[in-house]
């Protein structure tokens, strides 16, 4: 179903899809229509000449007697950043009857679209039923700011050829690739210098308005004008008030440097004193209704003012539904009179109308005027009383509100102004100065002599007060936060609340984090799973993809990679399909996938998706924690077990850090203790938190079957699977210790048996990370059948001779990797040793270590398997 509203959630406005109408002194020009009839011909047409030149009433004029449908579109400054300008894009497709698939989509955030929308229409006008073109009209596309907006057109209208022929009325030239379209010859343009009016034409103009003039003083016009459409009209309006036109238009250019600044002016003074007044106030508006227009000028007969002047086409256009907007160029030069002639009055206006439109249920425009006029008290309290802070954290409006209250310093103090401040310093985790300033904000909420005491502004503190507990890791607070803030909907009327459906996604996403950060994974499900699974559309699709991306988390921490690899690509097509700003998305759920990664041996992926997370800060400790987690696992899969050991110190010597995060970041200890030869140290580091997760005692049982102790190894092993919801990557993981215990005790049918039982469950979710971990032990099993075909495609591809690739197997150490690096360069033992300063004994001993971990038995043969594993 198409949607009805634009991003911002405006009404779309259908005088932006009208053909603009002729006025009465319209004049056809029969040149340029018969040059604009090319456009049938070419895919892109461009009307490219200065404001005021006539471009738009020139191809609605031809567009009008086409026979066919034309899909017009009028953009303004309102249609600004991809997102906004795509959605309109569509609706005037829909509105002059184009259909348009739902599958298409529609891009619910002004500044995104994302690039499957423009493949899915481009694709959809180029295989129109009957080979049918649709033309389609961008007026006044100058306004259009982003290039990105110009970059994604150009694709479309490459690759929906030959159903789409696309005609530009701008200023500007686009930044579009014109010129293959021009070497091709596949570009009608009409400029500047043709848009231009000749003598003989400028005579026409002025009969229609009642004037006549010869010829050569027309002539003389033109040179004066440049031919310029709106100055010939302006100069007629001003000409046909004066007692001798003729004599007015030989002589109105003298002593003035800008012949678009006198006319304006001179237009403006043949008004009455009411509509200049009335001009001149609504020149602080973008648009403006005949109700906002008496508010300002506290006039009762706007409406017939603006009707008016609409008529006269005096530089007011008609957006429909008593709505209307001045020309830009004239409303400029409005402002610059304004403040000359009154320089008090415009924070005045600005005031006035942020009340009528907040009375009138314009929040957006509200806002802005209010931040115009400086009055930051009120601007703030008609955002927490709205219950819209939230939307300083959804991503769809968060750039607009941040840029908005940039500029309120410190001197505002009412609760609402610090609540404003407390979400501006939480939106960028600058915790400490929020915490202090939610304390003041919610002490004078709830003192008996302030007036703040209304429902929606302690409502928007619990919010606040629940994101700053995520942010502190405190799932207590962030508890009595929501029961708070549930306590509070009740006082809240039903109708506010049903506007902002962010508001209690919100509140369960930051209690899910919080439980998770505490490792109360089940009452986490409960909470993120409530978010994940509603179905209110953009307005919570960032809360839905952080609840997404938490439970992935979860899945993860439990050994179900291939549960949180679904989770973390659901939550990242989420706000995908509302085109949300990258500034808004979370980093959570591509260090899932790049953990996952880890797991299955793609380190290449793991590395790209980690780079990637890294662009975004940490949103709370749990992403700190992931990032630190997926970091070491990396680290140490590459052997590099000290830098892994420095990625997560902090969780090790924290006394904040979460129980799963002290559990993961004592395996990556252990592990690196292991890979350095310290088994004895590697029990010990995981001894405090072995009982504690699944997953630690299989990592203590490893240190303690490294060390020769497998009794010990096995009583822990023993309670690895009681848990129901136990995960292959930690059974895997136990199975294979199970198998190596057997392989050291001699029972070689109890070693192959689990060694299948392993790779069975490691080939469903293609865990490779656990066999290349497991040491050289592995290799003769594998290699032999049935285990071969079990290992075969997923984790041991055959070599071009048919005998199954070497396997990876123990990390190297760093020293290790020191004396690697130096054979590779056919560096003898002594030297080696001199460059290192260490014995040629040790030296030796090293190399013993490396070519059992490589399963080689020489140098060549270690030199050429590093390579081989990207050792080297």
């Amino acid at each position: 179903m198409a949607a009805s509203v634009d991003p911002l959630g405006d009404p779309f406005l259908r005088t932006r899809f009208a053909l603009p109408a002729r006025p009465a002194t319209f004049l056809r020009r029969e040149r340029l229509v018969k040059h604009l009839d090319q456009a049938l011909l070419t895919p892109l047409t461009m009307v490219n000449g200065a404001a005021g030149a006539g471009k738009t009433l020139l191809v609605a004029d031809w567009a009008a007697d086409l026979g066919q449908p034309v899909a017009w579109l009028t953009l303004d400054p309102a249609i600004q950043g991809p997102g906004m300008f795509w959605a309109y894009l569509l609706q005037a497709l829909r509105t002059s009857g184009v259909p348009v698939d739902d599958d298409i989509g529609f891009p619910a955030d002004a500044g995104r679209v994302s690039h499957t929308l423009l493949a899915r229409l481009a694709a959809s006008l180029a295989d129109r039923d009957g080979g049918r073109v649709v033309t389609v009209v961008l007026d006044e596309y100058d306004r259009v700011s982003c290039p990105t907006v110009s970059e994604q057109l150009a694709f479309v209208l490459h690759h929906a050829a030959p159903g789409l022929r696309l005609v530009i009325v701008t200023r500007t030239e686009p930044l579009l690739p014109l010129h293959r379209y021009r070497a091709a010859g596949a570009m009608t343009e009409i400029r500047n210098a043709e848009l231009a009016f000749t003598p003989e034409e400028t005579v026409a103009l002025l009969e229609l308005h009642g004037l006549r003039l010869p010829v050569p003083a027309a002539d003389a016009l033109v040179d004066r004008t440049g031919g310029w459409a709106a100055g010939l009209r302006l100069c007629a309006l001003a000409a046909r008030q004066r007692p001798d036109p003729e004599a007015y238009l030989k002589e109105f250019e003298a002593g003035h440097s800008a012949v678009a600044d006198f006319l304006l002016a001179e237009v403006l003074q043949r008004q009455p004193p009411p509509t200049q007044d009335l001009l001149m106030r609504v020149s602080v508006l973008e648009r403006f209704c005949v109700g906002l227009a008496g508010e300002l000028t506290g006039r009762t007969d706007a409406e017939s003012i603006l009707a008016g002047l609409h008529r006269e086409n005096a530089f007011v256009e008609d957006l429909g539904h008593t709505w209307y907007r001045l020309h830009p160029l004239f409303r400029e030069i409005l402002r610059a009179h304004l403040r000359e002639r009154h320089a008090d009055l415009e924070p005045e206006l600005h005031l006035r109308a942020a009340r009528w439109l907040g009375r009138s249920g314009l929040l957006p425009e509200m806002l802005a005027h209010g931040a115009a006029a400086g009055e930051w008290d009120f601007t703030a309290r008609a955002l927490v009383d709205d219950l819209a802070i939230g939307q300083l954290f959804t991503g769809l409006r968060s750039d607009d509100l941040t840029e908005l209250f940039a500029g309120m310093g410190p001197e505002p103090a009412s609760p609402a102004a610090d609540l404003v401040r407390v979400a501006r310093d939480l939106s960028h985790c600058d915790l400490d100065p929020a915490l202090a300033r939610l304390h003041h904000a919610e002490e004078r909420l709830t003192s008996d002599d302030t007036d703040d005491t209304e429902a929606a502004g302690r409502l928007s503190c619990a919010l606040l007060q629940a994101l700053a507990a995520r942010l502190a890791g405190s799932p207590k607070r962030a508890e009595q936060a929501v029961r708070a803030a549930l306590e509070l909907e009740r006082e809240v009327p039903a109708q506010l609340l049903e506007k902002h459906p962010e508001l209690p996604a919100l509140l369960l996403t930051h209690l899910g984090s919080a439980r998770l950060w505490a490792g109360r994974f089940e009452d986490a499900r409960a909470a993120l799973g409530t978010v994940a699974d509603s179905t209110a559309g953009a307005a919570t699709a960032l809360p839905r993809e952080e609840s997404l991306e938490h439970l992935a988390l979860i899945d993860y921490l439990d050994g179900w990679p291939t549960r949180a690899e679904r989770k973390a690509v659901a939550a990242m097509t989420e706000t995908e399909r509302f085109s949300l700003p990258r500034a808004s998305v979370s980093a959570l759920g591509r260090l899932v996938l790049a953990a996952v990664a880890v797991d299955r041996n793609e380190l290449a992926e793991a590395e790209a998706l980690l780079d990637e997370a890294n662009e975004s800060a940490p949103h709370d400790p749990v992403t700190a924690a992931g990032r630190a987690i997926a970091t070491a696992r990396l680290l140490l899969a590459r052997g590099k077990a000290r830098a892994a050991l420095a990625a997560t110190e902090r969780a090790v010597t924290a006394d904040t850090a979460s129980p799963w995060e002290r559990g993961h970041a004592a395996l990556i200890a252990s592990a690196a203790h292991l890979a350095e030869g310290r088994p004895d140290d590697a029990a010990e580091v995981l001894r405090p938190v072995a009982g504690e997760q699944p997953t630690c005692a299989v990592g203590a049982a490893r240190a303690h079957l490294a060390a020769g102790d497998a009794d010990t190894a096995l009583e822990l092993l023993d309670v690895i699977g009681a848990e129901a919801d136990t995960g292959p990557a930690v059974l895997v993981r136990a199975t294979l210790l199970r198998a190596q215990a057997a392989h050291e005790a001699g029972d070689l049918a109890t070693t192959r048996r689990l060694l299948a039982r392993a790779l069975t469950d490691a080939r469903r979710e293609r865990l490779r990370l656990p066999f290349l971990e497991a040491g050289a032990w592995l290799g003769p099993y594998l290699a032999g059948a049935p285990l071969r075909e079990l290992a075969a495609g997923w984790f041991m591809p055959g070599s071009a001779s048919g005998e199954p690739a070497p396997l990876m197997v123990e990390h190297l150490s760093g020293r290790e990797l020191d004396v690697l690096e130096r054979l590779a360069q056919l560096m003898s033992t002594e030297d080696i040793a001199a460059d290192l300063y260490v014995s040629v004994n040790t030296v030796k001993t090293h190399l013993k270590s490396v070519y059992r971990k490589l399963s080689v038995n020489r140098r060549g043969d270690a030199v050429r398997r590093a390579r081989e594993l990207h050792l080297l």
